[in-house]
């Protein structure tokens, strides 16, 4: 069975760190209600959720992924570029202790968001980014390249991370809105997309994508792909830069 790693949203999400989009206001109820929903997507399609504990003290501590990044049965414990993050790692290291889960972790001078790593087969693209430095980067070729993986750098200036710009469908297309993505011709497909929050896929089986709500026309457009498409409203951390990906650690058994 599948699990998720999830951690649910700190009374303090609105404080979370902003650095492309001005701040306005959320709503932490609705955004709390919205997490639900999106774990429940996962659960009802028979995920084993792992509750990371909460990390009520920092306001970003819902991003989970940001913390881990997981690379067949290694995950790799980051070190989030923002200072106000680094408290979130101990929890996260914690879970995957008890979840039996084996980890490696980047370490000073490196600094890694996962929200900067974009899987596709075995090329694992990073991005280089206000969050993400070449130290973190040279630290995750030396961990993964041995056991399989490319890593390739690639430039993120436009968004706060590499997945706020482009994720991957189920084929290894990648997918981007167009006027946030530094450098389409970096990867061998690049489909553009019509709407900035439908850049953002998680793929859940080969058929299957979970996205958010808020791209009609995105979600029509791999609909007409034949994927089957799964959107769930997640506006409250949108506002904050976050999307579907961030939001979970996912760990396929």
């Amino acid at each position: 069975m599948p699990r998720l790693l999830v951690r649910r949203p700190s009374p303090r999400l609105a404080e979370g760190e902003l650095t492309h989009l001005e701040r306005v206001a959320v709503d932490p109820d609705l955004a709390l209600r919205q997490w639900e929903a999106y774990v429940d997507v996962f659960r009802g399609r028979g995920w084993d959720i792992v509750d990371v504990d909460p990390a009520d003290d920092h306001a970003d501590g819902v991003f989970i992924e940001d913390t881990v990044v997981m690379f067949d049965d290694l995950a790799v414990v980051t070190r989030p570029g923002a200072d106000s993050r680094r408290g979130e790692i101990d929890s996260t290291r914690a879970a995957l202790e008890r979840a039996g889960i084996p980890h490696v972790s980047i370490e000073a001078p490196g600094t890694l968001d996962g929200g900067d790593v974009l899987k596709v087969g075995r090329t694992v693209y990073v991005g280089s980014t206000l969050r993400t430095n070449e130290a973190a980067i040279a630290q995750l070729r030396g961990a993964l390249e041995p056991r399989g993986w490319q890593v390739v750098a690639v430039p993120v200036t436009r968004v706060l991370h590499l997945k706020s710009g482009v994720t991957a469908l189920p084929d290894g297309t990648i997918v981007g809105f167009a006027p946030q993505v530094d450098d389409p011709g970096a990867y061998p497909r690049f489909l553009p997309v019509p709407e900035e929050h439908g850049t953002a896929v998680v793929v859940l089986d080969d058929d299957t994508v979970l996205m958010s709500a808020d791209a009609p026309e995105t979600a029509a457009l791999y609909r007409a792909r034949g994927l089957e498409v799964i959107t769930t409203p997640i506006t409250e951390f949108e506002k904050l830069e976050g999307c579907v990906t961030c939001l979970s650690v996912r760990v396929r058994d």
